[in-house]
């Protein structure tokens, strides 16, 4: 395909960052791979113990804890409801003695490369507004997604990949929206690109059937020219992200499939993973993501879904840890492995946690949508590991010391890659809009180095 013109090429460039000073810092981390667990997994059963909470299980929560609290489902009629101590067991672990629930032996065995925020806190309490809090900075939809502002801001280090690649798995429990990766009033071009789990890994990557790659090439040198004559008569930068996209999508036709193939890798890293080459799974797009880096992908988002555990958590939290814990733990040890690990940003968490009080009752008891205090834990890319950062109250309901706002989660991201978050800005409807809104902190705590707030 024919080079677009220097007009063009320039223009194309300046869609890719915020200023020609990013990163405003020098920083450790390159890349982020952000394993979203969609649903809420349950705090006090995963990474949060609370030994008063096992101790009064079966009490009514005093209403001092319930001021200005809203239930998603939890019955309004229900005034007090019953504490609901965790049926899993917790241990110390690692160097650091982290408490870590049974649910996660694997990678618990390396948690002294983990920091864990116990204090998370919002007041989004239902899925959709929540996730798009999480990953947007705003419950409401539109906003352009944490994963296409760091395209944005720093650009795509890959000639063969999109800057940002998202991957699911699990039981579809809650539906995925596409806004949930959406680049918002971004250049298009910073948008998330999903990679599926069946068929093409993305729409339309094969050439139709009877055209070979010559008249392939033919028919985009065609396109990029219409495109090019089209862009300097109405200087609509949305077709300079057409040019490039189209240029992304022809080299993706060799790449992508290369990509996908493991048949490179050993059988040791495929029974560490615990991977399946011929099955998606959340194994899978683990053992994905750590190519995605070695490729050059900037931000890697994997959505695992089936966490709203409202009814039978025992069992169904069992299953989901079953799924995420060997992968999540395998990654780490093959990013470190790699010498990756310190340039990867590995982020685990979802869009709150879950209630420390009873929904429902019997065997088939679970927890409600919890956003008053959850936990989500970072590691690599600069961050201090075997740390824990933040406390729920005795029984895990409010985020009571070192509360941490979602922006400050997105401020400590954009932080570890070298951004100061107050300055990743575009102007849209007449104001600067950023990821951290008006708010926002760094975590210094967290950090491994004295690297500095920016």
């Amino acid at each position: 395909m024919g080079a677009a013109s220097a007009p063009a090429i320039a223009a194309l460039s300046s869609l890719s960052a915020a200023d020609d000073q990013l990163p405003h810092a020098a920083a450790p981390a390159k890349y982020v791979i952000y394993l979203f667990m969609s649903g809420g997994p349950s705090h006090v059963d995963t990474f949060d113990h609370k030994p008063e909470l096992q101790r009064r299980h079966g009490e009514p929560i005093p209403e001092s804890f319930l001021d200005d609290v809203h239930f998603a489902m939890i019955p309004a009629t229900t005034r007090q409801p019953r504490l609901q101590g965790s049926p899993f067991r917790f241990q110390q672990c690692g160097e650091s003695g982290l408490m870590v629930s049974e649910l996660f032996p694997q990678t618990a065995g390396v948690v002294d490369q983990i920091a864990v925020v116990r204090s998370v806190h919002s007041r989004v309490f239902n899925h959709d507004p929540a996730v798009n809090l999480l990953n947007t900075g705003d419950s409401r939809v539109g906003r352009p997604t944490m994963g296409a502002w760091v395209s944005y801001g720093l650009g795509n280090p890959s000639k063969q990949f999109p800057s940002y690649i998202v991957m699911t798995s699990g039981q579809k429990r809650q539906p995925l929206l596409t806004s949930y990766w959406s680049s918002g009033f971004l250049p298009t071009q910073h948008q998330g690109v999903e990679l599926r789990r069946s068929g093409d890994p993305i729409l339309f990557l094969s050439s139709p059937e009877g055209v070979n790659h010559q008249q392939r090439m033919q028919q985009l040198d065609m396109i990029r020219q219409l495109n090019q004559q089209r862009y300097e008569q109405t200087l609509d930068p949305e077709i300079l992200t057409r040019i490039k996209q189209y240029e992304i999508a022809c080299r993706l036709q060799t790449a992508a499939p290369k990509l996908i193939n493991l048949s490179s890798e050993t059988k040791a890293t495929l029974t560490s993973y615990g991977a399946d080459p011929q099955k998606p799974s959340f194994a899978r797009n683990c053992l994905l993501a750590r190519r995605m880096v070695e490729s050059g992908v900037r931000f890697i988002q994997l959505y695992d879904m089936g966490w709203d555990s409202h009814d039978s958590l025992e069992a169904s939290h069992r299953r989901q840890c079953d799924a995420v814990d060997r992968p999540i733990a395998a990654l780490i040890r093959d990013l470190e492995q790699r010498g990756l690990l310190e340039e990867t940003l590995v982020v685990w968490g979802g869009e709150f946690g879950r209630t420390p009080v009873i929904q429902g009752s019997g065997t088939a008891w679970g927890r409600d949508h919890h956003p008053h205090g959850f936990s989500m834990w970072m590691a690599g890319g600069g961050i201090r590991g075997g740390v824990v950062h933040g406390q729920t109250d005795e029984f895990g309901f409010h985020a009571v010391q070192d509360r941490v706002d979602v922006h400050d989660i997105h401020a400590t991201v954009l932080h570890a890659l070298g951004i100061d978050h107050t300055k990743l800005t575009y102007r849209h409807q007449g104001r600067d809009f950023r990821l951290t809104d008006t708010g926002g902190r760094v975590i210094p705590e967290l950090l491994s180095a004295p690297q500095g707030v920016l």
